[in-house]
């Protein structure tokens, strides 16, 4: 039976996309892309999807994830003030659902369990290992950084990172550096976070 061509136009292009985001390097993972607002040539575009309307507003401050539609709602008082797509745990390593609160802040946090081994140099030899994995010989575990993280549970805590535009993450919630950086400055430790699907 033979298929149009714009079937194998659309095949090929969908497992260029899959391999295109499972080959992603850690250098990428600094500049904060989002793969899920990608034009039609595949090429990724910066992040349009968060704003940031709460300087002027009042009120205790809340968070809603939506695993679902990757996306994080921060509300003051009840007013929803902001937003920005996350990219969460991926399978085997799910973002739990619950009511949380922010129990820990730190602006350099950086990975105790996730991270890559590098030489004498600092140079990586094996990129995106656990601190559990057999190191070469002569390198030593350099612990990934999660700027901006804010702890909900256990090892589990939001930070600016890598984001696919599906679930990627051991776990955390990862955001856009610039909005990483507001939710920080604006959430107290103690602050509800809900996460939902």
């Amino acid at each position: 039976m033979k298929r149009p061509l714009s079937w194998l136009k659309v095949t090929a292009w969908a497992a260029l996309s899959l391999l295109a985001v499972g080959c992603a390097g850690p250098d990428r993972r600094s500049s904060t892309p989002y793969l899920g607002a990608s034009g039609s040539d595949g090429a990724s575009r910066s992040d349009s999807k968060s704003y940031w309307d709460g300087d002027n507003v009042s009120g205790s401050p809340s968070m809603v994830l939506n695993l679902t539609r990757q996306v994080m709602y921060y509300y003051k008082g009840g007013q929803l003030v902001g937003m920005c797509p996350v990219s969460t745990g991926r399978e085997g390593y799910d973002t739990p659902a619950g009511n949380f609160r922010v129990i820990q802040k730190d602006r350099d946090h950086v990975s105790s369990l996730y991270g890559d081994f590098v030489d004498a140099n600092g140079t990586v030899v094996v990129a995106n290992v656990s601190a559990n994995d057999t190191k070469p010989p002569g390198t030593s575990f350099r612990g990934a950084a999660m700027p901006y993280f804010m702890r909900l549970h256990g090892g589990v805590g939001t930070h600016a990172g890598f984001l696919p535009g599906v679930p990627d993450s051991h776990g955390c919630i990862r955001m856009p550096e610039k909005m990483a950086a507001i939710f920080f400055e604006n959430t107290p430790v103690g602050t509800p976070v809900k996460i939902t699907y």
